[in-house]
């Protein structure tokens, strides 16, 4: 059994000392991180934050915005909004023709 003790360390962004605590220490060992943390908590919700990537922990229910494309439904005609750029090598379908489309394929 490893005996873990807190360790303070240098943030490589910023500078600042923090301290990586036993019970850090811990849970990076049992998910198999054999590496220190090279940030703080603070400049790693940053780098987070920049990547779009969700907090580890609180602030917010976790979604991101996407870029949405109008379209025109290939089988209702009525315009919608879709999470992606068509290439207009396949039809596109609203919400509702799409379900029905996906059901009719099963």
């Amino acid at each position: 059994m490893v005996e873990f003790a807190d360790k303070t360390l240098t943030c490589s962004d910023c500078g600042t000392s923090f301290v990586f605590t036993a019970g850090e220490q811990q849970f990076f060992a049992s998910r198999g991180f054999s590496n220190e943390p090279k940030r703080c908590q603070n400049c790693r919700s940053s780098r987070r934050a920049q990547r779009g990537a969700p907090a580890a922990s609180g602030g917010g229910d976790g979604s991101r915005s996407r870029e949405m494309f109008k379209v025109t439904c290939a089988e209702c005609g009525n315009e919608t909004m879709v999470p992606f750029q068509p290439r207009g090598v396949r039809p596109v379908y609203c919400q509702d023709c799409f379900s029905k489309q996906r059901s009719r394929s099963f």
